[in-house]
């Protein structure tokens, strides 16, 4: 087969002066690898940051002192200390989503061994806040307790033969935005990818450019190579970008390894997914169509790709049948060069295995892209 690499080219160049005139998808490619990615990262509901909280002490012991200041930023806002008679107010208005309420003579009973209780009043209406970070306030308190009358040399601290030391490699103050931040970058590379390239063709088919192209002296496989190397290089610098203007520089994400190696994985990972939003393309015969199509593919393929849940927590035949999906190795691959620092001995199985699924999308859509055009 005879391939004009010059026809490849000029094609490519005329689908990005169609690109630079569609306002609307200009709009979307900026808002995914910018706001999108820092909304997504920061909204994230799991998250505990600057939860209001305040502290009714009625105890003013030097233990309920060193509770209150056991709460600090970033996780909680400087804590409010009130009265007993201010918690249903304060609660009722918003003001506060936690109150620690510390009762009188609290050391006292703890060193007496009593067993005393402490209350926490939360805003249930805030959930995202307040099933995380009632988990959080009870670790806290108890490990204050812990460490104030192990500085004491009080009998409460002989209680604990052992102590757990904590290490938390690659994120050591598990902040979340950090996760969530790649993880929606890695998301939308894939989702503007297969838009873009599905977008293109259905917009020649109902232009009627199409048959335009057919008459001319180009082939499928010519015509297909343009749009992918046109929409691939524009996700790969807009994802570039991303990377270091709002990952790294805004979101203050460190990046461990090789950026050259992760945009490499990022340009097998573009082969795949334009190679299949150009066979969406063929099957979608508008637009609103190739919206519900990439809703029955895109969701699966992240829900299940190990961004959100571990490969390891899925059943067996679900982690077999998503080693066929591209955006299985490239959540493997981003995460081993990102966080952890890895090099291309440590990645070389994903991009083979994204160079092979690659190869074969490219060559089912080229297919069917000929079938559809015949």
């Amino acid at each position: 087969m005879h391939v004009n690499f010059n026809n490849i080219y000029r094609l490519g160049v005329k689908e990005l002066r169609g690109l630079m005139r569609d306002y609307l998808m200009l709009a979307l490619i900026i808002y995914s690898f910018t706001l999108g990615i820092y909304s997504a990262a920061k909204g994230y509901p799991d998250s505990l940051t600057n939860a209001a909280i305040a502290v009714v002490d009625e105890d003013c012991s030097q233990l309920s002192q060193h509770l209150a200041d056991s709460f600090f930023p970033p996780m909680f806002m400087p804590v409010k200390n009130i009265s007993i008679a201010d918690i249903d107010p304060g609660m009722d208005q918003g003001k506060y989503t936690f109150v620690l309420v510390i009762p009188a003579e609290f050391e006292k009973d703890v060193i007496a061994g009593k067993n005393p209780e402490l209350q926490l009043n939360v805003d249930a209406t805030r959930m995202s806040q307040a099933f995380t970070g009632s988990g959080y306030i009870q670790e806290i308190l108890m490990r204050s307790i812990k460490e104030y009358f192990g500085e004491k040399g009080g009998n409460a601290a002989s209680a604990y033969s052992a102590n757990l030391v904590l290490r938390n490699r690659y994120n050591q103050n598990l902040t979340a935005s950090w996760f969530f931040g790649v993880a929606q970058l890695v998301n939308n590379i894939t989702m503007l990818a297969i838009i873009l390239t599905g977008a293109a063709l259905i917009k020649e088919r109902e232009n009627g450019t199409l048959e335009h192209l057919l008459v001319m002296p180009v082939t499928p496989f010519e015509i297909m190579v343009s749009k992918i190397w046109s929409m691939l290089v524009v996700v790969l610098l807009a994802s570039l970008g991303a990377l270091i203007f709002i990952v790294h520089g805004l979101m203050k994400v460190p990046i461990a390894g090789s950026g050259v190696l992760f945009m490499t994985g990022v340009a097998l990972h573009l082969f795949a997914v334009t190679s299949m939003g150009i066979f969406l393309g063929c099957v979608g015969k508008n637009m609103p169509q190739l919206g519900m199509l990439l809703i029955l593919v895109l969701m699966p393929m992240q829900m299940l790709s190990g961004g959100s849940t571990p490969m390891e927590s899925m059943p067996a035949w679900v982690r077999i049948i998503m080693q066929a999906a591209p955006t299985t190795h490239f959540v493997a691959f981003s995460q081993t060069i990102l966080f952890r620092g890895g090099g291309l001995e440590m990645v070389w199985k994903q991009f083979a295995a994204l160079l092979i699924i690659g190869v074969v999308l490219f060559c089912f859509s080229l297919e069917r892209f000929r079938k559809s055009v015949a």
